[in-house]
């Protein structure tokens, strides 16, 4: 049995360093981001998304925008993709945060309490980034507009096809639960306060459904997370 390749992010050597941009370019499929940032402004001066960015584009997004966090939405990967950016961050002392979502689940309670508690505390400007900015980082920056008291309407423009995002695909259950949130509170309690008393995971896992041409896009072909 082949030894799993494990990638460390200190490149304790030039080898490493060429076999983690290998790997990130074409098993992690960054040779497209090298073309394709998905960069776009959530709240001006404060929140930007983007898919996972190169280490080049990294820091000329700090230098551009000042950024002082980035939260990596993928969680730790055992990934050239991974290990080149916690390499690039601490260069740039950047403060890195791994929070893992899902993009084909229903939002879980527990990790999305956890970043609103992380939110408070962070420097900013902030960088949040998926594998691609689509759905993961639609769904957190789509939260964040809420933890910041958006309307539910600018926070589910978060979600859309010009990211990326297919609300028809298996993806579409980040849509469903904000329409549920609209649809059982009409805006009239605080989101925090119903995902705490109202909201239930099993129930809009159990509910959705999807459309198979959409999820097969998605899957298939542009090898989302």
């Amino acid at each position: 049995m082949k030894k799993k390749y494990i990638f460390d992010s200190s490149f304790p050597n030039r080898r490493d360093y060429h076999i983690a941009w290998l790997n990130s370019l074409f098993v992690d499929h960054a040779i497209f981001r090298l073309f394709w940032s998905n960069f776009q402004t959530v709240i001006p001066g404060k929140v930007y998304r983007s898919n996972h960015p190169t280490p080049t584009r990294l820091l000329n997004l700090t230098k551009k925008y000042h950024l002082k966090t980035i939260i990596n939405l993928r969680g730790k990967r055992n990934c050239g993709s991974d290990a080149l950016s916690r390499h690039i961050s601490h260069k740039l002392n950047l403060k890195h945060y791994d929070l893992p979502f899902e993009s084909r689940g229903a939002p879980h309670i527990d990790r999305i309490l956890n970043l609103a508690n992380i939110y408070k505390t962070i420097e900013f400007p902030l960088l949040i980034h998926c594998k691609s900015g689509a759905d993961r980082a639609g769904l957190v920056s789509a939260l964040i507009l809420l933890f910041e008291n958006y309307d539910i309407y600018s926070a589910m423009r978060q979600l859309s096809w010009k990211y990326g995002h297919f609300k028809y695909s298996r993806t579409g259950i980040l849509d469903a639960f904000f329409t549920q949130y609209l649809q059982q509170t009409h805006e009239k309690v605080k989101f925090l306060y119903w995902l705490q008393s109202q909201y239930n995971e099993k129930q809009l896992k159990d509910s959705f459904k999807s459309k198979k041409i959409s999820s097969f896009i998605t899957d298939k072909i542009l090898h989302r997370e």
